[in-house]
């Protein structure tokens, strides 16, 4: 069975990972070794994780209760909970599913005079145009928090110059992962200041949490090799016991109760280490490597139905195709030796708010009900690409452009 992810991370990372846990270092000197490394001139606060830094973020911002923030329709399900966590109200911007980008029409919509900010979340290694967006925020003096959590490629782009505020993560499934661990990226010091101070009131997250974090990865890791992934397969399948869920729980960042506390703590000394290292040791090859075997995947299925089709720029952080049926699809490709999932991120839909019936991200809903992600990744062989073209190419059950 191929496994549907392997996390970016290499043995050497991991042993490294725990090194630093093991050691005591001053951790104002690693992050402050870590803001430079990241830019020279920039305003730039490591977190915890994205939600953790969004969360302080807006405690720095302050807003009155009820404010709006618009949110492309499409976006991680903890980041509308922090919204409403804070008393505001997260409003859903339709997407264009063949550029996975904001519809202007939709933002046109959605602004009004309670709006203060708009929140975009590039989608599975996907980049959407920027430009409309920030012009449209600065007629109606919006704040723009651009969420590159899924399209982090090393320096090649760090966001628009004129975001506000641009979130990266080095989450578990993320490109070049720390298995946790966030940036925030300002274009004002004083934002970055105001949020930084936020942050300063919550408590460390021990290196012993990192530690027991690393260990539990290490697991998911040598499963994720596909003899002993098939093992795995086998024994879920004897236990009666489903293997999607438990993988697709296993990765989450945050689980069980007390969201808000979980994210509400300060990166460890060890785990800002490992997203140090993580950064430095950045190699823009393997995002080639990856865009290739998706392009060869492309080539050999030239009528597969995709989202992000016509998307101006793609890394393929993921692989989702659309289905009109993506359960049966999935249990197909799973007897063919594919681990396809319908869960592959915690991503969902937003829904809007009562008192604004009119903006249901109609388009958001119906492609997302169709995704089903396939297993393309750096480590999988042209020949598993040729297979899994080949079960697709004669699957009826396929949606077709």
């Amino acid at each position: 069975m191929i496994p549907r992810k392997r996390l970016d991370i290499t043995w050497a990372d991991m042993l490294s990972g725990m090194g630093y846990c093991l050691r005591s270092h001053d951790r104002s000197t690693v992050e402050q070794r870590l803001e430079r490394l990241w830019s020279e001139n920039g305003f730039i606060l490591p977190c915890l994780s994205v939600r953790s830094g969004f969360d302080a973020l807006l405690q720095a911002l302050k807003f009155e209760p009820e404010t709006e923030i618009l949110v492309s329709a499409i976006t991680i399900r903890g980041m509308t909970s922090i919204i409403e966590a804070h008393n505001l109200v997260p409003v859903p911007v339709d997407i264009d599913c063949t550029q996975l980008a904001v519809r202007p029409e939709s933002m046109a919509k959605a602004v009004t005079s309670r709006t203060k900010a708009i929140l975009v979340a590039h989608l599975f290694g996907s980049r959407m145009p920027m430009e409309a967006i920030v012009h449209f925020a600065q007629a109606h003096n919006l704040l723009v928090i651009e969420d590159c959590a899924q399209a982090y490629a090393g320096h090649e782009y760090r966001g628009h110059p004129q975001s506000d505020v641009v979130l990266f993560s080095f989450g578990p499934i993320k490109t070049a992962t720390a298995l946790a661990g966030g940036i925030l990226q300002f274009r004002e010091a004083s934002l970055c200041t105001a949020t930084r101070l936020c942050q300063e009131q919550w408590p460390v997250q021990s290196r012993l949490h990192f530690l027991a974090r690393i260990l539990k990865y290490s697991l998911l890791i040598m499963l994720s090799y596909p003899r002993t992934y098939s093992i795995f397969i086998g024994v879920c399948s004897a236990l009666k016991l489903n293997h999607d869920r438990i993988i697709s729980q296993s990765v989450r960042g945050f689980s069980g109760d007390n969201f808000l506390k979980q994210i509400r703590q300060r990166p460890s000394s060890a785990l800002l280490s490992l997203v140090e290292r993580r950064i430095r040791r950045f190699n823009p090859d393997r995002i080639v490597e990856r865009v290739k075997l998706a392009e060869q995947l492309i080539k050999l299925t030239p009528s597969l139905k995709r989202p992000g089709i016509q998307a101006s720029h793609h890394t393929h952080w993921v692989f989702p195709i659309l289905c009109d049926c993506p359960e049966q699809l999935m249990q197909y490709l799973w007897t063919q030796g594919f681990d396809a999932t319908q869960g592959g991120s915690s991503l969902s839909v937003i829904e809007p708010p009562a008192h604004r019936p009119e903006m249901n991200p109609v388009e958001a809903k119906q492609f997302f009900e169709q995704l089903l992600y396939l297993p393309i990744y750096i480590g999988i062989s042209s020949q598993d690409i040729e297979r899994l073209a080949c079960a697709l190419n004669e699957c009826d059950l396929v949606k077709r452009v």
